[in-house]
C-alpha cells in the first residue's frame, strides 16, 4: 500500500518545491517561475525550472522532472519511501506506519547498522595482535595510520567464523549477514553459513551520507584466487550509483575531481593532500556515477592505468562526460603504473605539477589516435589523416579545429593546407548529417513526440489514443475540476498503463479534495515522472472543458477497438486539432 493520500498531501504542502531545491540550487525567479543550473547535469546556461504553482521542476536540458519528492529521491539517491521520510522530517511530520515500505526501511536500517558494527569489528582486529600482518602490508603499501582510520579499514582473519558468532552475539540473524554479502552458503552443504572474508583487509564502502553499505577485501595471502573480493548488489548496494570516497571529495574545495581507476590510488590522493579523488572501482564507468561527478564539479582529470583496457576505458569516459557537460582533462603518468605509485615514488609537489598541466581530452583523444598508425608507411599516414580529420571535425570552435588540425598534418607529414582542407570536408559532412537529421526529426512529429526512453516508448503504439491521454492528465493537472467531465473513463481504458495508473490516482485525489499535482503522485518511475514533468509543462492555460471532453471521447474510442493500429497522420490531425482549440497548452 502507498502512504496515504492525505499524509502526501501535507508533507507536498509543507515542504514548498522552490524552497527544497533552493538549498540545493541557486535560483533565479523569472515570471511565475525560479530558474537555475540543472543538478543533475553539468551546464552553463540556466535550464532547470521549478513552478511553484504546479509544484513540480523540469529540466529542459536533461529532461528530468517531477515534483519534490522526486527530486529528493534524485539529489539525495534515495527510494521513494526513505526520500517522504526525508522531507517529513524536513517537516517535522510523523510518517505514517505502512507495512511494506516500513518492512524495507527497517531492512535497509538493519543492514546499514549491521555493516557499521561490522567495520567496527574488522577494525578492532586491525588493531590487535591479530592484525600484525594486515598492518605490515598496509605500511608497505606506504599508508600512514591516519589515512587507515580515516577510510575505515580493517582487517578480517583467516577463520570461517570469525565475523558470524561475533555479529550474532549483537542480534543479527544469519541471513541478514547474508543479504549484506558478510557470510556465504556453501553450495554442497546449505546449513553451513560461512564468512565471506578472510584473511584480507577490508575497505568499507561509505556512501555520500556516511552509510557503510558494502565491503571490499585485498587479499593477503599471495596465493589467493581472488586478489580482491569487491562488494556485489545488495538492498544497499549498487556499485552502478557508487564512486569510493565520494563521501570524502564532495567536501573538497579543488574545482575538479581526480577520477582514478582503483581504491589505492584514491586513497593514496587523499593521503598526499588532494582530497577530491574517487575511484569507480574499475574501467566500466556507468551513466549513474557520470551523473553523480556532474552534481558536484564540471571539470574531471582522469587518472586510468596506460594499459589498453584503461585506454579505451578513458576514450568511453570521455564521451559520457561530454554528453553531461564535463570537461576532460588526462593526467598521463609517467615512470609509474598508476596514481598510488606515482605518489610514493615522487611525492605531492610533482603530482601537482602534472595535474595542473594535465591534457584536455582533445590533446588525449589526437595522441590516442597518432599510436595506432605507422606514420611510416603511405597508407597508414592516409588512413591516419581521415581519421585525423573526422576526430577534429568535432571540435566545438574553429579556433580548435585549426590548432589541431595543424597537429594532425605534422604528425601525418603532410603540409596544414592539406589537413585543414580534409578537416573542412569532414566538417561540412558532420554538418550535413545532423542537418538532416533535424529534418527528419521536424518531418516526423509522432516521433518527436514520443518518450525518449526505449522502455515507455514502447507503451506509445496507439499514437491518438496517447495523444489524447498525455492532454488529459496535462489538463486535468493545470485544472483539476475539468475531472468531473472524464464521464465513464477510467485508467484501465488508457492504452499508455502509466498515464492510465496517473490518471486514476488524479481523479482518486480530487474525489478526496486533496492537492491534485505531479508531487502528490506515488510509485512512478523516474522516468515515468520526467514524462509526466514533460507534459506538464506544455499545458499552462486553462483548457476549455470541450477540449477536455473531446480527448475522453478519443480515449474511449480507442479502447474501443481494442487496439486497432493507428498511423502517423491521426496524431498529427489530433495535434493540428488541438493547436487551433486556444485552450490547449503550448509547445
Amino acid at each position: 500500500m502507498p502512504f496515504p493520500a492525505a499524509f502526501i498531501d501535507e508533507l507536498v504542502a509543507r515542504n514548498p518545491i522552490d524552497e527544497v531545491v533552493g538549498q540545493y540550487v541557486q535560483l533565479k525567479r523569472s515570471g511565475s517561475n525560479y530558474f537555475g543550473l540543472c543538478p543533475f547535469h553539468g551546464e552553463k546556461t540556466a535550464s532547470f525550472s521549478v513552478a511553484p504553482n504546479k509544484q513540480m521542476y523540469y529540466c529542459f536540458g536533461c529532461h528530468k522532472g517531477g515534483g519534490v519528492i522526486n527530486f529528493i529521491m534524485e539529489i539525495e539517491g534515495l527510494s521513494y519511501p526513505d526520500a517522504v521520510r526525508f522531507l517529513a522530517k524536513r517537516a517535522n511530520l510523523e510518517v505514517p506506519e505502512d507495512e511494506r515500505y516500513e518492512s524495507q526501511y527497517r531492512a535497509q536500517e538493519r543492514l546499514w547498522k549491521l555493516c557499521k558494527d561490522a567495520a567496527k569489528f574488522y577494525h578492532n582486529l586491525l588493531k590487535s595482535d591479530a592484525g600484525m600482518a594486515a598492518r605490515a602490508y598496509l605500511v608497505k603499501r606506504g599508508l600512514d595510520w591516519q589515512t587507515v582510520v580515516k577510510f575505515g579499514m580493517g582487517f578480517a582473519p583467516e577463520d570461517y567464523h570469525a565475523l558470524i558468532p561475533a555479529m550474532e552475539r549483537k542480534g543479527y540473524s544469519r541471513e541478514e549477514l547474508i543479504a549484506a554479502n558478510l557470510a556465504a552458503v556453501s553450495p554442497k552443504n546449505p546449513q553451513n553459513v560461512y564468512d565471506r572474508f578472510r584473511n584480507r583487509v577490508m575497505f568499507p564502502q561509505i556512501d555520500l551520507r556516511g552509510n557503510i553499505i558494502g565491503f571490499a577485501g585485498r587479499a593477503l595471502d599471495k596465493d589467493a584466487k581472488a586478489k580482491y573480493i569487491n562488494p556485489t548488489e545488495t538492498l544497499i548496494f549498487s556499485k552502478r550509483k557508487f564512486l569510493y570516497a565520494m563521501n570524502l571529495a564532495k567536501k573538497s574545495k579543488r574545482p575538479y575531481i581526480i577520477l582514478c581507476e582503483g581504491p589505492m590510488d584514491a586513497i593514496a590522493c587523499h593521503q598526499f593532500g588532494f582530497d577530491c579523488a574517487v575511484a569507480s572501482q574499475g574501467t566500466a564507468l556507468t551513466e549513474e556515477q557520470v551523473n553523480l561527478i556532474s552534481k558536484y564539479t564540471d571539470q574531471v582529470i582522469m587518472t586510468y592505468d596506460n594499459d589498453a583496457a584503461g585506454q579505451n576505458a578513458t576514450q568511453r569516459a570521455i564521451q559520457m562526460f561530454g554528453r553531461a557537460g564535463v570537461k576532460v582533462k588526462i593526467l598521463q603518468l609517467h615512470d609509474a603504473k598508476d596514481a598510488d605509485e606515482f605518489l610514493h615514488k615522487f611525492g605531492a609537489d610533482p603530482f601537482e605539477v602534472l595535474l595542473q598541466g594535465s591534457e584536455n581530452q582533445a590533446d588525449y583523444r589526437l595522441m590516442s589516435l597518432e599510436k595506432q598508425f605507422d606514420l611510416s608507411l603511405d597508407e597508414q599516414r592516409v588512413e591516419f589523416t581521415a581519421k585525423a580529420a573526422e576526430l577534429i571535425s568535432g571540435f566545438a570552435s574553429a579556433v580548435e579545429r585549426e590548432i589541431y588540425a595543424d597537429r594532425a598534418a605534422k604528425a601525418a607529414g603532410i603540409s596544414r593546407d592539406a589537413m585543414l582542407l580534409e578537416v573542412e570536408k569532414a566538417f561540412k559532412k558532420r554538418i550535413f548529417r545532423e542537418k538532416r537529421q533535424r529534418e527528419r526529426q521536424d518531418l516526423a512529429p509522432v516521433a518527436a513526440k514520443l518518450p525518449t526512453d526505449r522502455k515507455l516508448r514502447s507503451e506509445y503504439a496507439n499514437t491518438r489514443s496517447a495523444a489524447a491521454e498525455e492532454a488529459v492528465i496535462g489538463m486535468a493537472l493545470l485544472e483539476p475540476s475539468l475531472l468531473d467531465q472524464r464521464g465513464d473513463l477510467t485508467g484501465a481504458a488508457f492504452s499508455v498503463a502509466f498515464l492510465g495508473r496517473a490518471f486514476d490516482s488524479l481523479v482518486h485525489l480530487h474525489q478526496e479534495g486533496l492537492r491534485v499535482s505531479l508531487a502528490s503522485l506515488q510509485e512512478f518511475s523516474q522516468e515515468e515522472s520526467n514524462r509526466l514533468s514533460e507534459i506538464a509543462r506544455r499545458y499552462d492555460r486553462v483548457s476549455e472543458e470541450r477540449a477536455f471532453t473531446d480527448c475522453v471521447a478519443v480515449i474511449l474510442e480507442e479502447n474501443g477497438k481494442k487496439g486497432s493500429a493507428n498511423s502517423a497522420a491521426d496524431l498529427l490531425a489530433l495535434s493540428q486539432a488541438m493547436k487551433k482549440n486556444k485552450g490547449y497548452g503550448g509547445t
